[in-house]
């Protein structure tokens, strides 16, 4: 299996943490309780495990395609709905957002291809990422991505109670490949797209979704 270059470091950092604490357990903890260093240890090792599942990398390269949009990330539907996007298009959008849960991938893949017009980082709360505010009031990163019609399209990145860290590559005026990777966000999270009011919307709320696979909507 894979693991996504941001995982090295902190599987080291735990690698040594749950290392030091395991051996003194072992150490200081007497002959006649041996349970407890043998359960700790294995507590460990599912933590550990589960921390490596998470930084996993999955093979899902694909053929771009310019009609349409391919869902960000992994999770599932829990927005459908027409919004004022107020940070960048100030006026009506379709806003589709996923919920990522601490199970999911969390890498994050373009949407389209395009050129990448906006990318801004916002300091904020961490409020639960499905709360109907977290997409303006916690830790956000957001990005735009225009194609080749001229149409703009902006997704973001929204950490939650338990994401504290968005990492995002994209830079302004950098090419953007659908289906490229462009961040990531640690320990559970959500994506936002906002999309034309024009386009054929595929999803349904409650639906799961596939990053990189799911068509998230049509360009008609």
């Amino acid at each position: 299996m894979k693991i996504h270059k941001e995982g090295y470091n902190i599987l080291l950092v735990f690698f040594i943490l749950i290392g030091i604490i395991d051996f003194l357990a072992f150490f200081f903890i007497p002959n006649e309780i041996i349970e407890i260093p043998i359960i700790l240890t294995a507590i460990s090792a599912f933590f550990y495990a589960f921390c490596i599942f998470f930084f996993r990398v999955p093979n899902r390269e694909i053929q771009a395609d310019d009609r349409f949009i391919n869902a960000p990330a992994d999770g599932k539907i829990v927005v459908i709905e027409e919004t004022n996007e107020t940070e960048y298009f100030k006026d009506k959008r379709i806003q589709v957002s996923i919920f990522m849960s601490p199970l999911n991938v969390h890498i994050n893949w373009f949407p389209i291809s395009g050129v990448v017009k906006y990318c801004k980082y916002h300091k904020g709360k961490y409020l639960v990422a499905w709360h109907p505010k977290s997409s303006i009031l916690n830790e956000r990163n957001t990005v735009v991505v225009e194609n080749k019609s001229g149409i703009e399209i902006l997704f973001r990145q929204i950490a939650g109670t338990v994401a504290r860290r968005i990492v995002c590559f994209a830079k302004e005026n950098q090419e953007a490949t659908q289906g490229k990777q462009f961040g990531l966000i640690k320990f559970g999270s959500r994506v936002d797209i906002f999309l034309p009011k024009n386009v054929k919307i595929k999803v349904k709320v409650g639906q799961k979704v596939t990053g990189n696979r799911t068509v998230i909507a049509e360009f008609i």
